[in-house]
């Protein structure tokens, strides 16, 4: 499946996301103190027994519950962070209100309430701005999955050994791995040019996850994750890939000459490659290569450039 545009789906949104809902969870509680105990909210930050207060306190708690109703009901829960940041404000606002009106006991409780909200705004700002960050606007998202005939953490070692990608990745020529985080990538490119770039692990959760993306000055912006999960009915290991390709635009507005290539190198039917590419993990990881004929889908073409590489080791393939 590829799909263009400006898609969430990006590991980061997925923080933002997973994030926004912590804030929503906040919310619901926030709102049944507020709802529950008004007197004891109203002494404890410092506020007047008013009307007006003793109103609203409730209706912060009311509106506390409107945005637990947003941030947990909807489906990209980030996008209603700033109405959690819009409301800190307009608390901020009152707090420094009662600060300035009131004195000795009082008034530092005020000021203690305030600097509790602050901290608490502050996160909503930062997780408003964080998800609402459109990384790769112009790029390419590709996603494909595949269920493979091994152990999970099996599957997972072989992909964590970067190096191990070029065996089935057809148009990747080599990883190099330079530490435990950080690889440079070489890839084939039309009329025997190549792409280079760098790529960092940015998430690594043994047997589970792996996230990976280049730096923002490389000359080509990709970003990955691949996800590993247990298969029904313990027939292996259930692979889902997402791959991010943005080639980098220049001042006319077309992609540079590295990103071009780049882009030609994905070919007319990207997503039918990465589907491809996992069917070759299948293949390697249940019976140690990649089987090919010169009437597959990628050709002699394809056949030779795995011919050409050098063998890699693989752990026991199968579930026994």
């Amino acid at each position: 499946m590829a799909d263009r545009g400006d898609g969430m789906d990006d590991l980061d949104h997925h923080r933002a996301r997973n994030l926004a809902r912590g804030l929503g969870w906040a919310s619901l509680g926030r709102g049944v103190v507020q709802l529950s105990a008004p007197d004891t909210v109203r002494r404890l930050a410092g506020v007047d027994d008013s009307p007006v207060a003793r109103v609203m306190v409730p209706m912060v708690g009311v509106r506390e519950f409107l945005h637990t109703a947003v941030l947990l009901g909807s489906r990209m829960p980030e996008r209603w962070l700033w109405t959690r940041v819009a409301g800190g404000a307009i608390d901020l606002a009152a707090l420094g209100c009662a600060v300035s009106r009131r004195r000795g006991r009082r008034r530092r409780q005020a000021m203690t309430a305030a600097a509790a909200v602050t901290a608490v705004t502050a996160v909503d700002l930062y997780a408003a701005v964080r998800g609402s960050r459109r990384p790769m606007t112009h790029g390419l998202t590709l996603r494909a999955a595949i269920t493979v005939g091994s152990r999970r953490e099996e599957v997972y070692a072989f992909w964590r050994d970067l190096e191990n990608l070029a065996c089935f990745m057809i148009h990747l020529r080599s990883v190099q791995v330079i530490d435990e985080t950080r690889s440079h990538w070489v890839a084939e490119g039309p009329a025997g040019r190549t792409v280079e770039w760098d790529a960092k692990i940015v998430e690594d959760r043994p047997g589970e996850l792996i996230a990976w993306r280049s730096p923002d000055d490389a000359p080509v912006r990709t970003s990955g994750v691949v996800r590993f999960t247990d298969a029904p009915r313990g027939q292996g290991t259930e692979v889902r890939v997402e791959l991010c390709h943005d080639p980098p635009v220049g001042p006319a507005g077309a992609a540079g000459s590295v990103g071009a290539a780049f882009a030609r190198l994905l070919g007319e039917h990207p997503g039918r490659q990465v589907r491809d590419d996992l069917r070759r993990l299948k293949q390697v990881m249940e019976t140690g290569e990649v089987v090919r004929s010169e009437g597959s889908p990628d050709g002699a073409q394809a056949l030779g450039r795995l011919r050409q590489r050098p063998a890699q080791p693989v752990m026991s393939g199968g579930i026994p």
